[in-house]
Parts: C-alpha cells; sequence; structure tokens
C-alpha cells in the first residue's frame, strides 16, 4: 500500500511541479531561487501528508494552496539581514516581442505587498475564485475583494492605464 501511495505522490509531484513553478515565479516576482525553494518545500509539505491530500477534491487546487501560504508565511519570517533589491538576478536570452513587458510585469508585481501579489497571482493567474482564493490565503471573501482593488489600483499606477507601451511592434 505505501508503494502505491509514494507512486501516485511521485506521478503527481512530476505532473504539478511545472505548474507551481511557474506560480511560485509570479509569487516571488521572478526570483527564481526562491520560487525553486517553495515549490520543494510545498512537495515536501504534501508528501508528509500525502494520504490526506489524496482524499482531498481537488488535489491540485491542495498542492497550490500549500503553495501559497508557503509562499506568506516565508515573507512573514524574512530575515532583517535580507534586503529587497530592484534587479532581478536572471533575464532571459535573446529578441522575444514580449520580455519588456514580461519583465515589467514582474518588476511592478515585486512592488506590490506578498499578500497584494498573492490575491493577484490566485486571482488572475491560477483563475480562482474569491472563495477559493479567500481560502488558500486563509482569509475572508471580503478581505480579497478589497485586497484585489487595492493590489489592481496600484498595479495600474505602476504600469500606467495603457499597457501598450511596453509592447515592442
Amino acid at each position: 500500500m505505501r508503494q502505491v501511495l509514494a507512486d501516485r505522490y511521485a506521478e503527481f509531484a512530476a505532473a504539478r511541479a511545472g505548474h507551481l513553478y511557474r506560480s511560485a515565479c509570479l509569487l516571488t516576482a521572478g526570483d527564481t531561487h526562491l520560487a525553486e525553494d517553495l515549490v520543494q518545500e510545498t512537495l515536501g509539505r504534501l508528501y508528509i501528508s500525502w494520504h490526506r491530500v489524496t482524499r482531498a477534491d481537488n488535489p491540485a487546487g491542495y498542492a497550490q494552496t500549500v503553495l501559497t501560504r508557503t509562499f506568506l508565511a516565508h515573507q512573514r519570517r524574512r530575515s532583517s539581514t535580507e534586503r529587497a533589491t530592484d534587479v532581478l538576478p536572471d533575464r532571459p536570452d535573446g529578441d522575444r516581442d514580449d520580455v519588456s513587458l514580461r519583465m515589467t510585469l514582474l518588476e511592478a508585481l515585486a512592488r506590490l505587498p506578498a499578500k497584494d501579489r498573492a490575491v493577484v497571482v490566485l486571482r488572475y493567474w491560477e483563475d480562482r475564485s474569491i472563495e477559493e482564493t479567500a481560502d488558500a490565503m486563509n482569509a475572508s471573501s471580503a478581505a480579497v475583494r478589497t485586497r484585489c482593488t487595492r493590489a489592481l489600483g496600484r498595479l495600474r499606477e505602476l504600469l500606467g492605464e495603457n499597457l501598450s507601451e511596453y509592447v515592442s511592434p
């Protein structure tokens, strides 16, 4: 029985790791090293409680919730010796048309508070409902609505109303 559970976990982790990593990159505003750490911690937590995860209606949603809560916990315990920077260390190479837009969006996300960033990622990247987002963040639906409004307003301030100026012709 244990081997069957371990095999199912391995299949699930292999199938979901990429999606979790992309979400973690957005939550961390492009910090790929931290995103890898968050995914690793999330998968570790899922492994420990895999017998409970398999009984959930939506194991993928459960994994996203664990990732979000892991990110928020990390933000709360950030060491006082760490300093945020405006420079992102890993920038993509090449002449892709959307590189400028992507980097601008990641930099704008990085300037949002952690909970506002989490709301934006869950609601608009993960396409979760307000209730699902509230559950993942351990907050009320009203708090999620307020954070969404505030976060989107802040992003509009940072990016301007017209995003087309960031896209190459």
